[in-house]
């Protein structure tokens, strides 16, 4: 096979943040690139940072579920809290300072112990989370750098594939 285009490089990262990201979809995606472009600072770095301020990413972050698809499904059931209030919206941006917790009734899910079991998994510094009361509270948005994708993950070739 020959080599890639630009554009098909582009279109690959794009497909692999949103794929990370539980398949996504394309119109919250792109809505979140036109927010990041609006931000101050790097586009790419602010994309990876609105996305780690999903309530569902944060969820996942924390350990609180297996994987990220869990998580999104786990918050549109409604057993995630922020802040004391129930919150079933998986895109939910938290803001620093944020409590986020798993309701009461559900801390005996087979998920979240099974979650808690994972060893291999670590809660990021960004993100202060107690595993014995199932809270975690959202420090600080993450730069790039700070957030451990499994592959690399090249957001500077997102910005360049919604700016062509």
């Amino acid at each position: 096979k020959g080599k890639l285009s630009d554009f098909g490089t582009q279109l690959r990262a794009k497909q692999k943040l949103k794929g990370y990201y539980a398949n996504i979809s394309e119109r919250q995606f792109y809505a979140i690139y036109v927010e990041a472009t609006r931000m101050k600072g790097d586009s790419g770095e602010n994309l990876i940072g609105l996305l780690e301020r999903r309530l569902d990413t944060v969820v996942y972050r924390a350990k609180f579920v297996p994987t990220m698809f869990a998580a999104r499904q786990f918050v549109n059931h409604g057993h995630v809290k922020v802040n004391g209030r129930r919150v079933n919206i998986p895109s939910y941006k938290l803001k620093v300072g944020d409590v986020v917790e798993v309701k009461d009734a559900s801390k005996q899910l087979a998920l979240v112990l099974e979650a808690n079991q994972l060893a291999e998994r670590d809660v990021p510094d960004f993100i202060d989370a107690d595993h014995n009361k199932q809270v975690a509270k959202f420090i600080r948005i993450p730069h790039l750098s700070d957030v451990p994708f499994a592959v690399q993950m090249e957001p500077h070739l997102i910005v360049e594939f919604y700016s062509r």
